[in-house]
């Protein structure tokens, strides 16, 4: 095994100092001794397929050691100061930097991934290669998900696909993208990807057949041209076949671009050359050229895209790049790391990892995790457009963006003062959706009284959304903070609750400190300018006023229409509580027990004992461990319970109503139902159920999994 990677690694960089490797190969696999993967091999099996990984995208020694000892501080008794002492505290600072990856453990599904981004995006800002090998341990172990078990699989084929192939891309690593995508839809659909991978099988020697016709053509015209250069073709991957499928409702029959030309040549004269002779040769279809060349992607990647009518009139993709261009484009980040006379050395990347001081700036603002996922994903993931300065500057922005996000990516001073744009020399709306190519003048006022609280709606990018709640932040804090309490009254007032009784100062300070505010008045300003939403605070303090007051009955919303005459509720018990008797029990409502969960009781200030599930991420936050009480199920007690799943899964005509099928068939009654779709046009749909015990619902959620389309359903804790 050892002998593979030094193999590997001297193949492009002869000169190293080997001895390091060695060292770290034998250091992580003493570590290591006697631990197993689920598969039945060796634990060290993975680290060292990390760091072969690592050596096929040609790092530097010192990344490659790193993942040999990924998780020698995790998972054995090698500690910091250890790998310090043997290593270094290069090695030991990227070492440490994965494992902290990992550490954090978060309340929600969603809460996970949105914290799991934001400190990637803090561990790339420190070192990219933390990032780096961080890509090879998933992408090693996404080659071996067989052997997790089937919700698993299903999980982390998922977080692959939202937060690790972004990344991926973003960092210019399509090689890695392309891998971690195609392995992950074989587990999310699996039935959609044997499918998919059946058709093109079929469809691939009648294609070959074509593609190499016109590479043969192309070669032949090119040495005419005295153009020298590689001619291959490049399939598409499942996944890209997959997405256009299901997102722009396509059959695999109206998918043309299986193949993609690529042409490499020695210089840019020659793409230019290239291009010219395609376009005498083949039609070129209006829109779908592309000049990655002149104005690189934020990824470094550099190309030239043209689009042709074919010999049988269909169309095909040409990309046209240097062998430089290509390196970039395969590894990304990872191909600037370069060896001269024995050292490695690094490209600047300042200019090049502009974007990711970007998000630094306006993620330490974001007190929500998921609000910064979903800005993640809009000035990360997204397609962008590239506009223009009027002195020729090169602008690249979030696809959907206006004016007034041009303004604020030129300066925060040009977007506060902004009082009108100008496109192409004319004028145009603030709300204009800006196109690939335009030239954007800002017009701006000393005398201009700022940013409009309508603008948030209007901007798409998140620097500009950071900069004006700044300035909002900033310029009218008093005004804020009487919005923010004034809008949180109306709504604990509208949901029935006494203010005395529930904005409690001390409840209130807990939420702030909870989201980094050192006190009460900034949660309440924040609330005024947006920064945070108010379902956020509501729901905690409903727990807090659920586990203090028990079931004491909050007053009751009388609508105009009507007067409802107000009810007692009392939930039928259902368990018993050891050594007492006659003691008011409550379900908590943040994880919803039902027969069949492992429990625990924790006894409230006012009356009662609330039940939670044992693995509820609340526990932690309830204070005073003696207050906890063992409870168990009384199995003699014929009763309903409520639970909520969610499902997550492609959206598509019919979704719905097999879902409201097989609960029907199942024979429970379902409560409540809200269903919706995010950017990535995925199905989240949310259900709440009365069930009898945990076996119903598991039964249910099973045959929910087989409905084409599902990619996951779960359990909903709050």
């Amino acid at each position: 095994m050892l002998q593979n990677l030094i193999s590997k690694i001297e193949q492009y960089y002869p000169q190293g100092d080997l001895n390091l490797i060695i060292k770290g190969y034998n250091f992580a696999e003493s570590a290591h001794q006697g631990q197993m993967r689920r598969s039945g091999e060796r634990f060290f099996v993975h680290p060292f397929s990390v760091a072969m990984i690592l050596a096929d995208l040609h790092m530097d020694l010192v990344t490659i050691v790193a993942g040999l000892l990924h998780d020698v501080i995790e998972d054995t008794d090698v500690t910091y100061e250890m790998v310090v002492k043997e290593f270094g505290e290069e090695v030991a600072n990227l070492v440490e930097g994965v494992t902290k990856l990992k550490s954090i453990k978060y309340r929600t599904k969603q809460e996970t991934q949105a914290e799991n981004l934001r400190k990637m995006v803090i561990a790339m800002s420190k070192d990219i290669r933390v990032i780096i090998i961080k890509l090879a341990d998933r992408l090693h172990n996404i080659r071996t998900l067989g052997y997790m078990p089937e919700h698993k699989k299903k999980e982390k084929a998922l977080e692959t696909l939202e937060i690790y192939a972004p990344i991926a891309h973003r960092l210019g690593m399509s090689k890695v993208k392309w891998e971690l995508e195609d392995l992950s839809l074989r587990y999310t659909d699996p039935n959609g990807y044997y499918d998919l991978v059946e058709k093109v099988s079929k469809k691939r020697r009648e294609r070959e057949a074509y593609i190499n016709m016109i590479i043969e053509s192309l070669k032949n015209k090119l040495g005419e041209m005295e153009i020298e250069g590689e001619i291959y073709g490049r399939p598409k991957s499942f996944y890209s076949i997959y997405r256009k499928m299901v997102y722009q409702n396509k059959s695999f029959e109206q998918i043309f671009d299986l193949t993609a030309i690529r042409v490499i040549v020695d210089n840019v004269k020659d793409c230019y050359g290239v291009l010219g002779t395609v376009h005498t040769m083949w039609k070129p279809i209006p829109g779908r050229f592309k000049d990655y060349i002149a104005m690189p992607k934020p990824n470094m990647y550099q190309s030239l895209h043209t689009t042709v009518i074919g010999p049988k009139g269909e169309p095909f993709e040409i990309q046209i790049r240097t062998w430089d261009m290509h390196r970039i484009a395969e590894y990304g980040i990872a191909a600037h790391w370069k060896y001269k006379e024995g050292k490695m050395v690094s490209d600047n990347f300042d200019s090049k990892l502009s974007w990711l001081r970007q998000i630094l700036e306006w993620q330490k603002d974001m007190k929500d995790p998921n609000e910064f996922m979903e800005s993640l994903k809009i000035d990360v993931f997204t397609d962008e457009v590239f506009v223009f300065t009027p002195k020729g500057d090169v602008i690249n922005l979030p696809a959907g963006s206006t004016p007034i996000d041009f303004a604020y990516k030129i300066h925060s001073a040009v977007g506060n003062n902004c009082v009108g744009a100008k496109v192409n020399g004319r004028i145009v709306p603030i709300d204009y959706k800006l196109k690939n190519g335009n030239i954007v003048g800002i017009l701006t006022s000393a005398h201009s009284n700022g940013p409009s609280t309508d603008w948030l709606k209007i901007v798409k990018s998140s620097q500009a959304k950071s900069k004006i709640k700044q300035w909002f932040k900033k310029e009218k804090r008093d005004e804020n903070i009487n919005k923010g309490r004034d809008l949180l009254e109306k709504e604990v007032k509208r949901q029935g609750y006494k203010l005395t009784e529930i904005l409690k100062d001390e409840w209130m300070q807990k939420i702030a400190d909870k989201l980094s505010f050192s006190h009460i008045d900034d949660l309440y300003a924040a609330l005024g300018y947006g920064s945070i939403n108010i379902p956020q605070i509501v729901n905690r303090l409903k727990e807090y006023f659920d586990d203090y007051y028990g079931v004491k009955e909050k007053e009751e919303p009388v609508s105009p229409q009507q007067n409802q005459t107000k009810k007692d509720y009392s939930p039928k018990q259902g368990v018993v509580i050891k050594g007492i008797d006659n003691v008011m029990v409550r379900f908590s409502k943040c994880c919803n027990p039902v027969p069949g969960d492992d429990i625990i009781g924790y006894i409230t200030r006012g009356r009662g004992v609330s039940v939670h599930r044992k693995d509820c991420p609340n526990i932690n936050d309830l204070s005073g461990h003696e207050r906890f009480i063992d409870v168990e199920w009384d199995n003699n007690k014929k009763t309903s319970y409520q639970a909520e799943i969610q499902l997550k899964g492609t959206d598509r005509a019919g979704l719905l109503t097999e879902l409201t099928q097989l609960v029907t068939n199942a024979d429970l009654a379902m409560t409540s139902l809200n269903a919706r779709t995010n950017k990535e046009k995925l199905a989240l749909i949310n259900m709440t159920l009365e069930i009898k015990n945990i076996d119903e619902l598991k039964n249910l959620m099973k045959k929910i999994k087989s409905i084409k389309g599902v990619i996951d359903v779960y359990r909903v804790t709050t």
